[in-house]
């Protein structure tokens, strides 16, 4: 006999969609409420999602894009260690294996209604340092293995009972092990929080029917991305961009991008993008499909459920062997953050083509990323910290681009110059918006910012910045945004302008000053 399908009303998916997301959110609350490290406590970098037992997304929290756009592929990397059990959790951050870059610990854990396996839920947080050649885990590195850590799925927790053994060795592997410790917990906590809240939402509402909702949620989201695909002219929109560098030589590095629209489809392609390079811009397929991911989403009205069904009507061309889809063991931590932003800028651009009164210029473009470490004297111990800055977001038909704020890819908050001082032996002598940055135009693009760290200790630090070389392009006759700029300033009043990727050691009364990008303008003046 057919089993018909599941037919539920408009205000009975909205139900389910607020309920499955509310679990992804307090997963959220839990995470950054009990976190140890800056970075994840006050800056927010993390993300968490829902997945049916299939392991396709169903819910995700408003948490970071190229987090969120890569975990079903983390989710599908941990389905191998089938059959689960209930109290499993999985831990992985290999970006051949699911993940995005080393510092993104992704944790997965299938959920059960009794023996019955119903959905996972997962949650990934970028951890200030996994190991590596230089703190923070965001080297100059050629191959993955000097960046940290390689974790491939495994069990932290199997049946309930946590697995010290791997644990232990994780922690010995980093250079702050006490702040990963909680980290890991606090992830951990997550974790449990999204199970409870998981399967008191299948006995209110029964596995089957929840098992049912969550597929029509995702028919949904298909069907109104396919009419948001329609609503675009057909035909094929180019557009090409640049990396200012590979951070081991100064060639620029082109990505193309063709996107064909026929009907509801959409096909992406990004033949002619760079090879593959011996440094760390490269970016896994599932850092690319993200950063796609992310641009359809936009084109969607926010009540569109975030789910697989979004991604269904989309198909992607990735050469293998390139800076889009690199192949192992090429290094990748700089791709996750950087190169991500530009694949996004070339999807708008060929966009912009087909809907000039939608797509806004280009934003900073980069996520100015400034990871730095060393010895303590204080409080005698290592210390290492990471950050992302925010910058100009590019102006668009409807008004001018925001200020100081973090676009695109990334959607973490800024860190507290209190909560930084108070952790680390490192003062902020400057934090202010970069005034006159943003490209003019009809209106304008947005500033960027001026942040100018004090070393108090001697510091390696690493930068890895984009749009240093090549500012963000505006549109419809917009002009384009100031590029940024990085300096340091020794205590003997020296002045070093810094390229866009480089490793310096600091001494103690050194300045680092990171001037961040401003958005493209749009429209003519």
């Amino acid at each position: 006999m057919m089993t018909m399908p599941y037919r539920a009303d408009p205000a009975e998916l909205s139900v389910a969609n607020a309920l499955l997301a509310s679990i992804a959110e307090e997963m959220g609350a839990v995470l950054g409420r009990t976190a140890l490290s800056p970075n994840i406590k006050e800056r927010r970098d993390y993300s968490c999602a829902v997945f049916d037992r299939h392991g396709a997304l169903v819910a995700q929290a408003a948490h970071i894009p190229v987090h969120l756009g890569a975990m079903p592929e983390a989710v599908r990397a941990a389905l191998p260690l089938a059959p689960f059990r209930p109290g499993d959790l999985i831990v992985l951050n290999d970006p051949y294996l699911g993940g995005t870059h080393l510092p993104d610990i992704t944790m997965v854990s299938p959920v059960f209604a009794g023996q019955r396996l119903i959905g996972f839920v997962a949650s990934r947080a970028h951890h200030a340092d996994v190991g590596g050649m230089a703190p923070g885990s965001m080297p100059l590195a050629k191959e993955i293995w000097q960046e940290g850590i390689v974790i491939p799925p495994v069990r932290l927790v199997a049946a309930g009972r946590l697995q010290r053994d791997v644990l232990s060795f994780i922690l010995r592997n980093v250079r702050t092990p006490q702040e990963r410790m909680g980290d890991l917990q606090a992830q951990i906590a997550a974790q449990k929080v999204g199970e409870a809240r998981f399967l008191q939402l299948s006995q209110r509402l029964g596995w089957r029917r929840l098992a049912s909702l969550m597929t029509a949620l995702q028919d949904y989201s298909e069907r109104l991305t396919r009419a948001a695909i329609a609503r675009i002219p057909d035909g094929r929109y180019s557009f090409e961009d640049f990396l200012d560098d590979d951070g081991i030589s100064t060639e620029p590095l082109p990505i193309r991008v063709t996107v064909e629209v026929k009907g509801d489809h959409m096909l992406v392609d990004f033949t002619g993008s760079s090879p593959q390079r011996a440094s760390p811009i490269n970016a896994v397929a599932a850092v690319t499909r993200s950063a796609v991911y992310y641009v359809i989403r936009c084109l969607l009205d926010e009540a569109v459920p975030a789910n697989d069904g979004c991604f269904r009507p989309v198909s992607i061309c990735l050469p293998e062997g390139t800076i889009v889809n690199a192949s192992f063991p090429c290094a990748v931590s700089a791709g996750n953050v950087e190169t991500s932003q530009r694949i996004v800028d070339v999807v708008l651009g060929a966009l912009a083509q087909a809907l000039p009164g939608l797509i806004p210029a280009a934003s900073q473009g980069t996520m100015n990323n400034v990871a730095m470490g060393g010895w303590d004297p204080e409080r005698g111990r290592p210390f290492t910290y990471y950050e992302t800055i925010g910058g100009g977001a590019g102006a668009g038909p409807l008004g001018p681009g925001l200020d100081a704020v973090h676009t695109h890819m990334t959607n973490t908050m800024n860190t507290p110059v209190e909560a930084l001082e108070m952790a680390y032996p490192l003062r902020v002598m400057e934090y202010r918006v970069r005034r006159g940055s943003g490209g003019e135009g009809q209106h304008r693009g947005g500033d960027g910012i001026v942040r100018t760290y004090r070393f108090l200790c001697p510091t390696i630090v690493t930068i890895i910045s984009e749009r240093r070389r090549f500012p963000p392009w505006g549109l419809q006759g917009g002009k384009p945004g100031l590029a940024g700029r990085n300096f340091l300033v020794r205590a003997s009043g020296q002045q070093v302008v810094l390229p866009s990727k480089c490793q310096i050691e600091a001494q103690a009364q050194d300045s680092l000053t990171i001037e961040t990008p401003g958005g493209g303008g749009w429209g003519p003046l």
